[in-house]
Protein backbone atom coordinates (compact mmCIF):
# COMPACT_ATOMS: atom_id res chain seq x y z
CA UNK A 1 0.00 0.00 0.00
CA UNK A 2 2.72 2.72 0.71
CA UNK A 3 5.74 3.13 3.62
CA UNK A 4 3.47 4.87 6.31
CA UNK A 5 5.57 7.26 9.29
CA UNK A 6 3.66 6.93 12.54
CA UNK A 7 4.70 9.47 15.21
CA UNK A 8 4.14 8.41 18.76
CA UNK A 9 4.13 4.96 17.24
CA UNK A 10 4.14 2.80 20.70
CA UNK A 11 1.92 5.05 22.43
CA UNK A 12 -1.80 3.29 22.94
CA UNK A 13 -3.46 4.75 20.17
CA UNK A 14 -0.61 4.59 17.86
CA UNK A 15 0.81 1.07 18.52
CA UNK A 16 -2.90 -0.01 16.94
CA UNK A 17 -2.44 2.41 14.13
CA UNK A 18 0.91 0.77 13.29
CA UNK A 19 -0.16 -2.53 14.12
CA UNK A 20 -3.48 -1.79 11.72
CA UNK A 21 -1.41 -0.25 9.08
CA UNK A 22 0.90 -3.34 8.94
CA UNK A 23 -2.17 -5.66 8.96
CA UNK A 24 -3.69 -4.39 5.51
CA UNK A 25 0.25 -4.41 3.84
CA UNK A 26 1.75 -0.62 4.76
CA UNK A 27 5.59 -0.22 5.43
CA UNK A 28 5.56 1.41 9.02
CA UNK A 29 8.52 3.27 10.35
CA UNK A 30 7.52 4.15 13.96
CA UNK A 31 8.50 7.24 16.20
CA UNK A 32 8.49 7.57 19.56
CA UNK A 33 10.40 8.77 22.40
CA UNK A 34 8.70 6.85 25.33
CA UNK A 35 7.76 9.61 27.62
CA UNK A 36 4.17 8.04 27.47
CA UNK A 37 4.68 5.15 25.12
CA UNK A 38 6.24 1.94 25.87
CA UNK A 39 7.79 -0.83 23.85
CA UNK A 40 5.64 -2.96 25.48
CA UNK A 41 3.17 -2.05 23.01
CA UNK A 42 4.86 -2.56 20.13
CA UNK A 43 7.14 -5.66 20.73
CA UNK A 44 4.96 -8.38 18.95
CA UNK A 45 5.52 -6.02 15.89
CA UNK A 46 9.59 -5.99 15.52
CA UNK A 47 9.82 -9.57 13.86
CA UNK A 48 6.94 -8.16 10.93
CA UNK A 49 8.19 -7.44 7.50
CA UNK A 50 8.49 -3.51 7.00
CA UNK A 51 8.22 -2.78 10.48
CA UNK A 52 10.74 -0.02 11.50
CA UNK A 53 11.18 1.46 14.90
CA UNK A 54 13.29 4.78 15.64
CA UNK A 55 13.51 6.44 19.41
CA UNK A 56 13.04 9.93 18.38
CA UNK A 57 11.48 12.83 20.07
CA UNK A 58 9.52 15.31 17.13
CA UNK A 59 9.92 18.34 19.20
CA UNK A 60 13.39 18.07 17.63
CA UNK A 61 14.29 17.92 13.67
CA UNK A 62 12.86 15.02 12.03
CA UNK A 63 13.91 13.15 8.83
CA UNK A 64 13.43 9.51 7.19
CA UNK A 65 15.30 8.69 4.42
CA UNK A 66 13.84 7.17 1.58
CA UNK A 67 10.65 7.36 -0.05
CA UNK A 68 7.45 8.07 2.68
CA UNK A 69 3.76 8.09 1.26
CA UNK A 70 2.04 9.13 4.77
CA UNK A 71 2.97 10.95 8.16
CA UNK A 72 0.67 10.12 10.80
CA UNK A 73 0.80 12.63 13.82
CA UNK A 74 0.33 11.03 16.85
CA UNK A 75 3.06 11.64 19.04
CA UNK A 76 1.71 13.48 22.16
CA UNK A 77 0.72 12.94 25.95
CA UNK A 78 -2.65 12.88 25.98
CA UNK A 79 -3.94 11.88 29.75
CA UNK A 80 -4.85 14.63 32.66
CA UNK A 81 -2.14 13.33 34.88
CA UNK A 82 0.29 14.32 32.34
CA UNK A 83 -1.28 17.62 31.68
CA UNK A 84 0.73 19.10 35.35
CA UNK A 85 3.59 16.09 34.98
CA UNK A 86 4.96 17.25 32.07
CA UNK A 87 3.07 20.51 30.30
CA UNK A 88 5.93 21.74 28.35
CA UNK A 89 6.31 18.54 26.43
CA UNK A 90 2.67 18.65 25.16
CA UNK A 91 3.25 22.01 23.99
CA UNK A 92 6.46 21.53 22.15
CA UNK A 93 4.46 18.51 20.62
CA UNK A 94 1.99 20.06 19.45
CA UNK A 95 3.85 23.09 17.63
CA UNK A 96 7.40 22.10 17.02
CA UNK A 97 6.85 18.41 16.78
CA UNK A 98 3.35 19.76 14.33
CA UNK A 99 5.96 21.83 12.52
CA UNK A 100 8.50 19.62 12.01
CA UNK A 101 6.50 16.61 11.07
CA UNK A 102 4.44 18.64 8.57
CA UNK A 103 8.10 19.41 7.41
CA UNK A 104 8.69 15.96 6.59
CA UNK A 105 5.57 16.00 4.82
CA UNK A 106 6.16 18.63 1.88
CA UNK A 107 9.56 17.33 1.49
CA UNK A 108 8.58 13.78 0.55
CA UNK A 109 5.20 15.00 -1.25
CA UNK A 110 2.93 12.76 1.58
CA UNK A 111 -0.17 12.99 2.65
CA UNK A 112 -0.49 14.38 6.18
CA UNK A 113 -2.21 13.03 9.15
CA UNK A 114 -3.28 15.16 11.98
CA UNK A 115 -4.17 13.41 15.65
CA UNK A 116 -6.48 16.01 17.03
CA UNK A 117 -8.71 16.15 19.55
CA UNK A 118 -12.20 16.69 21.27
CA UNK A 119 -10.76 18.76 23.60
CA UNK A 120 -10.50 21.58 21.16
CA UNK A 121 -14.07 21.93 21.59
CA UNK A 122 -13.23 22.80 25.48
CA UNK A 123 -16.06 22.60 28.36
CA UNK A 124 -18.81 22.79 25.20
CA UNK A 125 -21.64 25.10 25.35
CA UNK A 126 -23.30 22.74 22.60
CA UNK A 127 -23.53 19.41 22.57
CA UNK A 128 -23.43 17.10 20.27
CA UNK A 129 -20.12 18.82 19.15
CA UNK A 130 -20.41 18.86 15.32
CA UNK A 131 -16.88 19.72 13.57
CA UNK A 132 -18.32 23.59 12.82
CA UNK A 133 -17.95 24.60 17.05
CA UNK A 134 -15.40 26.47 17.67
CA UNK A 135 -14.99 25.21 21.28
CA UNK A 136 -15.20 26.74 24.58
CA UNK A 137 -11.55 26.73 26.16
CA UNK A 138 -9.73 28.15 29.29
CA UNK A 139 -6.47 28.85 27.37
CA UNK A 140 -4.71 29.80 30.71
CA UNK A 141 -5.55 26.89 32.65
CA UNK A 142 -4.00 23.44 33.38
CA UNK A 143 -5.75 21.72 30.33
CA UNK A 144 -4.57 24.59 28.19
CA UNK A 145 -1.94 23.04 27.21
CA UNK A 146 -3.15 20.39 25.46
CA UNK A 147 -6.00 22.12 24.48
CA UNK A 148 -4.51 24.72 22.87
CA UNK A 149 -1.35 22.65 21.73
CA UNK A 150 -3.80 20.47 19.49
CA UNK A 151 -6.02 24.00 18.65
CA UNK A 152 -2.58 25.62 17.33
CA UNK A 153 -1.64 22.03 15.65
CA UNK A 154 -4.90 21.88 13.44
CA UNK A 155 -4.05 25.97 12.57
CA UNK A 156 -0.81 24.90 11.60
CA UNK A 157 -1.81 21.80 9.67
CA UNK A 158 -4.17 24.12 7.60
CA UNK A 159 -1.84 27.08 6.90
CA UNK A 160 0.38 24.54 5.36
CA UNK A 161 -2.30 22.91 3.57
CA UNK A 162 -3.63 26.57 1.96
CA UNK A 163 -0.39 28.01 2.00
CA UNK A 164 1.85 25.11 0.66
CA UNK A 165 -1.29 23.25 -1.00
CA UNK A 166 0.03 20.06 1.34
CA UNK A 167 -2.66 17.00 1.26
CA UNK A 168 -4.11 16.99 4.80
CA UNK A 169 -6.63 15.05 7.39
CA UNK A 170 -7.52 15.97 10.30
CA UNK A 171 -8.68 13.79 13.02
CA UNK A 172 -10.89 14.95 16.48
CA UNK A 173 -10.72 12.01 18.36
CA UNK A 174 -13.27 11.30 21.25
CA UNK A 175 -12.44 9.45 24.18
CA UNK A 176 -10.62 5.68 22.78
CA UNK A 177 -10.46 2.71 25.49
CA UNK A 178 -8.74 -0.51 25.12
CA UNK A 179 -6.33 -3.01 25.58
CA UNK A 180 -2.62 -1.06 25.96
CA UNK A 181 -4.23 2.04 27.69
CA UNK A 182 -1.46 2.94 30.54
CA UNK A 183 -2.90 1.51 34.14
CA UNK A 184 -2.14 4.67 35.52
CA UNK A 185 -2.29 6.99 32.98
CA UNK A 186 -5.68 9.04 34.59
CA UNK A 187 -8.12 8.04 32.48
CA UNK A 188 -11.45 7.28 33.80
CA UNK A 189 -11.93 4.15 32.07
CA UNK A 190 -8.34 2.76 32.56
CA UNK A 191 -9.05 4.35 36.69
CA UNK A 192 -12.28 2.39 36.94
CA UNK A 193 -11.58 -1.16 35.91
CA UNK A 194 -8.29 -0.72 37.59
CA UNK A 195 -10.05 0.20 40.72
CA UNK A 196 -12.63 -2.22 40.05
CA UNK A 197 -10.21 -5.10 39.65
CA UNK A 198 -8.39 -4.11 42.49
CA UNK A 199 -11.26 -3.93 44.87
CA UNK A 200 -10.51 -0.58 45.46
CA UNK A 201 -12.92 2.71 45.44
CA UNK A 202 -14.01 3.94 41.97
CA UNK A 203 -13.29 7.55 42.24
CA UNK A 204 -15.70 9.87 40.90
CA UNK A 205 -14.80 13.22 40.32
CA UNK A 206 -17.69 15.95 41.12
CA UNK A 207 -21.11 14.58 41.55
CA UNK A 208 -20.75 12.34 38.60
CA UNK A 209 -23.38 13.69 36.48
CA UNK A 210 -21.04 14.91 33.62
CA UNK A 211 -20.88 13.13 30.50
CA UNK A 212 -18.51 11.48 28.49
CA UNK A 213 -18.68 9.10 25.31
CA UNK A 214 -16.71 6.51 24.91
CA UNK A 215 -15.36 4.67 21.57
CA UNK A 216 -13.29 0.91 21.60
CA UNK A 217 -10.19 1.51 20.22
CA UNK A 218 -10.69 -0.99 16.99
CA UNK A 219 -13.63 1.30 16.35
CA UNK A 220 -11.52 4.09 16.49
CA UNK A 221 -9.01 2.61 14.66
CA UNK A 222 -11.10 1.88 11.91
CA UNK A 223 -12.24 5.53 11.76
CA UNK A 224 -8.79 6.82 11.45
CA UNK A 225 -8.09 4.43 8.17
CA UNK A 226 -11.23 5.33 6.91
CA UNK A 227 -10.63 9.38 7.16
CA UNK A 228 -6.55 8.80 6.04
CA UNK A 229 -8.16 6.97 2.69
CA UNK A 230 -11.08 9.55 2.04
CA UNK A 231 -10.55 12.97 0.33
CA UNK A 232 -12.04 14.82 3.53
CA UNK A 233 -9.20 17.45 4.42
CA UNK A 234 -11.18 19.45 7.34
CA UNK A 235 -11.25 18.46 10.68
CA UNK A 236 -13.82 15.32 11.27
CA UNK A 237 -15.38 13.90 14.40
CA UNK A 238 -14.14 10.19 14.94
CA UNK A 239 -15.80 8.79 18.14
CA UNK A 240 -19.10 7.29 19.41
CA UNK A 241 -21.68 9.13 19.88
CA UNK A 242 -23.95 7.16 22.70
CA UNK A 243 -23.70 9.48 25.55
CA UNK A 244 -22.99 8.15 29.33
CA UNK A 245 -22.74 10.03 32.80
CA UNK A 246 -19.47 8.92 34.76
CA UNK A 247 -22.13 7.62 37.40
CA UNK A 248 -23.91 5.37 35.00
CA UNK A 249 -20.27 4.27 33.27
CA UNK A 250 -19.21 3.43 36.86
CA UNK A 251 -22.04 1.42 37.67
CA UNK A 252 -21.59 -0.03 34.34
CA UNK A 253 -17.41 -1.49 34.98
CA UNK A 254 -18.87 -2.45 38.39
CA UNK A 255 -21.46 -4.92 36.78
CA UNK A 256 -19.20 -6.06 34.05
CA UNK A 257 -16.62 -6.71 36.48
CA UNK A 258 -18.14 -8.29 39.01
CA UNK A 259 -16.64 -5.76 41.44
CA UNK A 260 -17.85 -5.13 44.66
CA UNK A 261 -16.15 -1.70 45.04
CA UNK A 262 -17.32 1.05 46.64
CA UNK A 263 -18.23 4.50 44.98
CA UNK A 264 -15.50 7.54 46.19
CA UNK A 265 -16.54 10.89 45.00
CA UNK A 266 -13.68 13.79 44.82
CA UNK A 267 -13.30 17.62 44.04
CA UNK A 268 -14.12 18.40 40.21
CA UNK A 269 -10.67 19.36 38.58
CA UNK A 270 -10.38 22.69 37.09
CA UNK A 271 -11.70 23.00 33.75
CA UNK A 272 -13.38 19.36 33.75
CA UNK A 273 -15.49 19.34 30.70
CA UNK A 274 -18.96 18.95 31.98
CA UNK A 275 -20.24 17.32 28.44
CA UNK A 276 -18.59 15.58 25.75
CA UNK A 277 -20.77 13.63 22.69
CA UNK A 278 -19.46 13.72 19.05
CA UNK A 279 -21.85 14.38 16.20
CA UNK A 280 -20.57 12.21 13.50
CA UNK A 281 -22.29 13.15 10.56
CA UNK A 282 -19.77 13.94 8.62
CA UNK A 283 -18.28 10.57 9.37
CA UNK A 284 -21.28 8.80 8.60
CA UNK A 285 -21.94 10.47 5.22
CA UNK A 286 -18.14 11.00 4.30
CA UNK A 287 -16.35 8.28 5.28
CA UNK A 288 -19.53 5.24 6.06
CA UNK A 289 -17.73 4.78 9.29
CA UNK A 290 -20.03 4.55 12.31
CA UNK A 291 -18.80 2.63 15.78
CA UNK A 292 -19.94 -0.84 16.10
CA UNK A 293 -18.34 -2.40 19.42
CA UNK A 294 -20.72 -2.13 22.44
CA UNK A 295 -19.35 0.26 25.22
CA UNK A 296 -20.11 -2.98 27.32
CA UNK A 297 -18.61 -5.73 25.49
CA UNK A 298 -15.59 -3.16 24.99
CA UNK A 299 -15.16 -2.90 28.69
CA UNK A 300 -15.36 -6.30 28.94
CA UNK A 301 -12.73 -6.73 26.68
CA UNK A 302 -10.47 -4.08 28.52
CA UNK A 303 -11.06 -5.73 31.89
CA UNK A 304 -9.55 -8.87 30.38
CA UNK A 305 -6.56 -6.76 29.12
CA UNK A 306 -6.00 -5.18 32.33
CA UNK A 307 -6.54 -8.51 34.20
CA UNK A 308 -3.60 -10.15 32.58
CA UNK A 309 -1.34 -6.88 32.58
CA UNK A 310 -1.84 -6.61 36.71
CA UNK A 311 -1.03 -10.07 37.06
CA UNK A 312 2.23 -9.94 34.75
CA UNK A 313 3.13 -7.20 37.08
CA UNK A 314 2.17 -8.82 40.41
Amino acid sequence: MGRVVVTGGAGFLGSHLCRALLDRGDEVVCLDNLITGSIANIEDLFGRPGFTYVEHDVSTYVWVPGPVDRVLHFASPASPIDFERIPIQILKVGSLGTHNTLGLAKAKGARYFLASTSEVYGDPLVSPQPESYWGNVNPIGPRGVYDEAKRFAEAMTMAYHRHHGLDVRIVRIFNTYGPSMRPDDGRVVSNFIVQALRGEPLTIYGDGSQTRSFCFVEDEVRGFLALLDSDVTTPTNIGNPDEYTINDFAQMVLEVTGSSSEIEYRPLPVDDPMQRRPDITKAREHLGWEPAVHVREGIARTAAWFADRLAQDA
